[in-house]
């Protein structure tokens, strides 16, 4: 099965670190976001994927083509019109009334997607939600969805769909966009994706759902650090670092060099990096970056950055240059 994953995305909210690099290569927990993803979806049987690519796609390319050895199609989205358009540009590369599992790529899931590529009916990832008006709201009646509401003004249910999504019909998935941009029907200034579910739904096609246990969003600093603390509490424990005290959970690069130093807990350490006279507690360092004589906490600190001083919170992007006093 294909496997379709959007991930063109400029990631603002993650700035300066998304500067220099997509989001989706920001590192948790010892590894991208988009490596998290991919781990799940090889283990589940996906042997090709379509890339949908955009702002320093290149650099996601790279990385894929480098780590993982299943076939990549990428395609570019030059436009960001919505999740729909995004889907909709793969068309070529999809067989007629082949089926498709599409994944945001931007977040991580914790589900067993084997049992979920076995359903014999289109299916989406849902998850109960405190404020529906973020999210595509699915609404259910005998175990089917009855309906599906694009990002509700007004309550209507709190069941999220959570960008997880078995389609089962893609031919009648890629003529119903066709319809929206066609049309240009928009909701909120894009061409959602739920949209073009919903006209499947009146087109008679069945949609059932599928429970998402958690589901780690990395969109923020905040978060991201977040789904670093839950993810590291699977890690193997790191080797003991002579002169040093490690605090798990924790993950540390083989490559990295740590003196003198506390690290942990719920701290990532990136390859060939460099932590000398500090301590580093809920953070993540990035590769190759070094952190000297100062304690971070709650901090993001980017690839080949330098910061040295005293105690602080910092969020500097990578090849930065900080000294604290």
């Amino acid at each position: 099965m294909k496997a379709i994953i959007p991930v063109a995305g400029i990631g603002t909210r993650l700035r300066p670190h998304t500067l220099s690099q997509p989001k989706v290569l920001l590192n948790v927990a010892g590894k991208p976001i988009i490596g998290h993803i991919m781990d799940k979806l090889i283990a589940s049987g996906i042997d090709e994927a379509i890339v949908i690519i955009g702002y320093l796609g290149e650099m996601i390319e790279s990385y894929l083509k480098k780590h993982y050895d299943i076939k990549f199609t990428f395609v570019t989205q030059q436009e960001r019109l919505g999740l729909a358009h995004a889907i909709w540009m793969c068309r070529e590369h999809v067989d007629d009334g082949e089926p498709v599992f599409i994944i945001l790529g931007d977040t991580i899931f914790d589900v067993e997607l084997q049992d979920v590529l076995r359903s014999e009916i289109s299916t989406l990832g849902v998850r109960t939600v405190e404020d529906p008006r973020r999210f595509g709201i699915a609404l259910i009646e005998n175990g089917r969805i009855v309906r599906l509401i694009e990002k509700p003004s007004e309550p209507v249910g709190n069941l999220a769909i959570v960008g997880l999504y078995l389609i089962r019909e893609s031919d009648a998935m890629f003529q119903c966009i066709d319809t929206l941009i066609d049309r240009d029907l928009r909701t909120k200034g894009e061409y959602q994706l739920t949209d073009a579910l919903q006209m499947m739904l009146e087109r008679g096609i069945p949609f059932s759902t599928f429970h998402v246990n958690n589901w780690y969003d990395c969109g923020k600093p905040e978060t991201l650090l977040e789904t670093n603390e839950i993810l590291l509490r699977n890690s193997p424990s790191p080797e003991q670092r002579e002169g040093c005290v490690i605090r798990e959970p924790v993950f540390i690069a083989t490559s990295a060099t740590i003196e003198n130093a506390i690290v942990g807990p719920n701290a990532s350490i990136g390859e060939h990096a460099v932590i000398t006279d500090a301590i580093v507690r809920n953070s993540i360092i990035g590769t190759g970056a070094k952190v000297r004589h100062v304690m971070l906490d709650n901090s993001i600190v980017g690839h080949q950055a330098d910061l040295s001083g005293e105690s602080h919170q910092a969020n500097i992007g990578d090849f930065s240059v900080i000294k604290l006093r």
